[in-house]
């Protein structure tokens, strides 16, 4: 491994502690900071940080390995995406920013919801908190998971720490680095490198299709297409070979938006409400550039691949692959960094969600009502150690596959608080004891969708990804629900 890799990733990991003291000089005093960074986000860095935070691994591995192994009908997703987070910064962010500070200024999404239905506040904390740490475990061992691939396959038999495989120490790296600055700096120094973050991911999203390409061995649009017309006509088709269900399953990755805590807590956070069309136009622009690319990486990555002759045995290792391959070692470096980059953002991202909930939603609820604001920090630092190690057990199975582990989080997420989220906001006849339901609803519809195998097609089978039945039952079982029971009058009217 040439010295330059490790200049980038040795700089690059620098640069990420060095914003995270930065961040606990600044805004860790309070639980509000530590966890909300004061509601104090620039709109740029508030659309990045929601931007970074979501894409994650799955960005940078998972996609263009989707776009190298089918083709143009996984794009789908991307399309899917692009929607569900426009209407995302369309219709939560502005309300769930206003509606945050009019219900008691909530700090994390169970509190506000126990504040927006104070007849089932205890109920909704609980059974929130429970199904952002239980999915969030998940969702976080996807990226420990594309860190220790990418340890696996950039570093082999280069990096070992007690004896561990490449692929575990790889794990073990990329949580060290997240747990250093996310446990120091909190939500601001999380926000902030987001945002270093996502320039790298689009920085890099922008280079390598370009270079595979145009770069020795790459050979233009013109041959790039010739070859994948010659491996499979169906590879640059939207639709060839995409029946109605798989596009249906793809399509409506989207809904997912709605519910994701790591996302929409950005929300709560942007300075003020006026900043929000700015943030939007700023998130959705970053991330149409960054989905481009991906999807140019993967389809054009596998033209390069058959041209050069090369034996890709896990299309979600192209990227690493092709950063090896064709960059001067520095250049490698940072493409490395900025894999990492796209992980560490949704991984830190994650642990301090998961983390507010078991402080404040759990410690500070039953254990300590009185606990101070330095012993809140403290316990939510604590918290967020205790997420990640569970998170690196999940992730241990060096045959885990990035975008399976997301699209099963995704879906919980996505089903138990989309309806919630979305109906809270805007249907002032929704109630506490509607809420309930549909949390319970879309999440245990998930997990019986899996548990029985039907959601296969996102796997290439017949099935129905799980968000789609979990999305609809949440949403039907609110409304029944809410208009089976009195209206409890617990939404508030914004006072002209």
């Amino acid at each position: 491994m040439a010295i330059g890799v490790w200049i980038s990733l040795f700089a690059y990991f620098a640069l990420m502690v060095g914003i995270g003291l930065y961040a606990m000089r600044t805004a860790t005093s309070t639980s509000e900071d530590y966890m909300l960074g004061g509601r104090t986000l620039s709109p740029k860095v508030a659309a990045l940080s929601a931007g970074a935070s979501d894409m994650s691994g799955w960005l940078l591995l998972g996609l263009p390995g989707a776009m190298f192994a089918s083709g143009l009908g996984s794009a789908w997703i991307g399309v899917g995406l692009l929607l569900g987070a426009f209407f995302n910064w369309l219709l939560v962010a502005p309300r769930l920013r206003e509606q945050t500070v009019r219900y008691g200024n909530a700090i994390t999404i169970p509190a506000f919801l126990a504040n927006r239905f104070p007849t089932r506040a205890m109920s909704l904390r609980v059974v929130s908190a429970i199904v952002i740490v239980v999915f969030f475990a998940i969702y976080t061992a996807s990226g420990l998971v594309a860190g220790g691939k990418l340890f696996q396959s950039a570093f082999s038999g280069l990096v070992s720490i007690g004896g561990a495989s490449d692929y575990a120490s790889g794990v073990i790296i990329t949580l060290g680095v997240v747990l250093v600055y996310t446990v120091v700096g909190g939500f601001l120094a999380v926000s902030l490198t987001d945002f270093v973050q996502g320039c790298i991911m689009m920085l890099a999203l922008v280079i390598m299709p370009a270079v595979v390409l145009f770069g020795e061995g790459g050979g233009g649009f013109a041959q790039a297409s010739q070859t994948l017309n010659e491996v499979d006509p169906t590879l640059l088709s939207w639709t060839d070979g995409l029946t109605f269900i798989g596009w249906l399953s793809a399509i409506t990755w989207g809904l997912g938006y709605f519910g994701q805590p790591h996302i929409i807590v950005r929300f709560m956070a942007i300075r003020s409400l006026k900043d929000v069309p700015t943030a939007r136009n700023i998130g959705m622009s970053w991330m149409l550039i960054s989905m481009i690319g991906a999807v140019s990486l993967g389809l054009f990555g596998r033209a390069y691949a058959v041209r050069n002759g090369m034996d890709i045995q896990d299309p979600e290792t192209i990227f690493i692959i092709l950063a090896n391959l064709l960059f001067h070692p520095l250049i490698t470096g940072f493409l490395y960094a900025a894999l990492l980059a796209a992980v560490m953002s949704t991984i830190s991202s994650q642990l301090l969600v998961a983390s507010s909930s078991l402080t404040e939603d759990f410690y500070r609820l039953f254990l300590r009502k009185q606990a101070t604001e330095k012993e809140v920090v403290t316990v939510g630092r604590v918290s967020v150690l205790l997420v990640g190690v569970v998170a690196a057990i999940i992730a241990s199975d060096p045959n885990s596959q990035v975008l399976g582990l997301v699209s099963n989080a995704w879906a919980g997420f996505g089903a138990a608080f989309g309806p919630v989220i979305l109906l809270s906001l805007m249907w002032s006849r929704t109630n506490g004891t509607g809420a309930i339901a549909g949390m319970v609803v879309g999440a245990v519809t998930v997990m019986i969708w899996i548990a029985l195998g039907w959601n296969a097609a996102f796997l290439g089978g017949d099935g129905i990804y799980e968000i789609i039945p979990g999305f609809i039952a949440s949403f039907i079982a609110i409304v029944l629900v809410s208009r089976a029971t009195s209206d409890a009058g617990e939404y508030q009217h914004i006072s002209r």
